[in-house]
């Protein structure tokens, strides 16, 4: 298993107010489409897409002292080709995109997923080199960011990690659940993803601390 830890951080209201302010700007002004346009409820939850990948992205901006997105998701002049952010990795400076999702807590499981839409990663013009992911939730009034870490494009591709679902698909959840993929996807087991960096200055940020992923349920 690549992940020992990952950490959490609270979400400031300021991070917040300015996450709004580019998604509503977004909405206003640039009408493009979402990729989740034809997924159940996908026109009525946009807003709530983009402003949960806008604030992840900002979040992120500050832990690691770069600069902040201005535009969000669906600017016509605010498509990175899988660009978000460029950090150095053993001494060379690679892209990374961030993938932000929002869930009802941080207790994760080794076998939770962060899934990744087959098309982004196939396009010519993509520059990724690694996705990083967040995930935000809220106790009481207080949102949440976990940094999770980050997983290799080349490595999800060559099959190393990850499994690739063709849409259409039907998965079987560990609830008994199910549903069916819209668009080819890869499932990459948060177990595989790679620890996120942490620093002083990420240490002392308010409600910091470091978890561990649970193991996985047993199935009966």
């Amino acid at each position: 298993m690549k992940n020992e830890f990952f950490f959490q951080i609270a979400i400031s209201q300021a991070q917040i107010e300015f996450a709004n302010q580019i998604v509503d700007y977004s909405l206003a002004n640039h009408p493009i489409t979402d990729i989740f346009k034809n997924d159940p409820n996908g026109k009525e939850r946009k807003k709530e897409f983009r402003f949960t990948g806008s604030l992840g992205e900002i979040v992120f901006a500050d832990a690691y002292g770069l600069p902040r997105p201005t535009r969000s998701f669906g600017a016509i002049d605010g498509q990175d080709f899988g660009q978000d952010f460029v950090l150095q990795i053993d001494g060379q400076l690679k892209s990374f995109d961030v993938k932000s999702m929002s869930r009802k807590n941080n207790n994760f499981r080794e076998n939770y997923v962060l899934n990744l839409p087959a098309y982004q990663m196939r396009r010519t013009n993509v520059v990724t080199d690694y996705y990083f992911c967040i995930s935000i939730h809220q106790v009481d009034n207080q949102y949440i960011a976990s940094f999770l870490g980050f997983v290799s494009k080349i490595d999800i591709e060559q099959s190393t990690i990850g499994i690739l679902y063709k849409g259409g698909t039907k998965r079987i959840k560990d609830d008994g659940g199910s549903f069916s993929f819209q668009r080819d996807t890869y499932e990459v087991d948060f177990k595989d993803i790679t620890n996120p960096f942490v620093n002083d200055k990420i240490e002392l940020m308010n409600l910091f601390e470091r978890k561990k992923m649970l193991p996985p349920f047993l199935k009966r």
